[in-house]
């Protein structure tokens, strides 16, 4: 079964925000499975045999996402834009706290900590990473942009298109050379 209509997503998030609590029931199965998806690609495939990081990531960005106001939701593409950016969000803020503890640091326990533990240790990836994309949005915000919605998000060139209002070909020219300009980066 593929995506959910994207006319019927959009629908229900307009009826969400405009107060419809029931449309936000109806919301979530439709979106759960493509959001797992994305905590997927996120946190790097995941474990074998360990299904719940996937599962604690989706249940913390849920959570963020009912209790955020002031999102004006567009459509599907930028409530998944909008997810990816929160489960980057959690993941950083999680490796950091995780390096704090490993130094000795008092940091405050995170939520989800007993259920992402188990990841691969990539928080000093995950920290640069993050660092350097913030490089990237202070120089060029679209390609950071671009960036984040791809990888992180896992949209399509048309769905970043969509959400940033662009051609898909400037999608690719920026997706190239972000890329590009990351990987040179990060090799620093």
């Amino acid at each position: 079964m593929g995506p959910a209509p994207s006319v019927k997503i959009t629908r229900l998030l307009r009826e969400w925000q405009a107060g419809d609590q029931a449309a936000l029931d109806r919301l979530t199965p439709l979106v759960y499975g493509e959001l797992h998806r994305v905590a997927l690609r996120c946190m790097g495939g995941g474990r074998p045999g360990n299904s719940l990081q996937p599962t604690a990531l989706v249940n913390e960005a849920y959570l963020r996402l009912v209790d955020a106001d002031g999102i004006r939701w567009q459509d599907r593409a930028h409530f998944f834009a909008v997810s990816a950016q929160m489960m980057r969000r959690i993941l950083v803020d999680f490796a950091r706290a995780r390096g704090a503890e490993k130094r000795g640091g008092g940091a405050v326990r995170f939520s989800v900590k007993e259920s992402i533990d188990g990841m691969v240790d990539r928080s000093a990836e995950l920290i640069a990473l993050d660092e350097t994309l913030d490089a990237l949005a202070r120089l060029d915000p679209r390609k950071a942009q671009v960036i984040e919605l791809r990888f992180f998000g896992g949209l399509s060139v048309e769905e970043t298109a969509e959400v940033l209002k662009i051609s898909p070909q400037s999608v690719m020219r920026d997706w190239k050379l972000a890329r590009a300009w990351l990987m040179r980066e990060m090799a620093r």
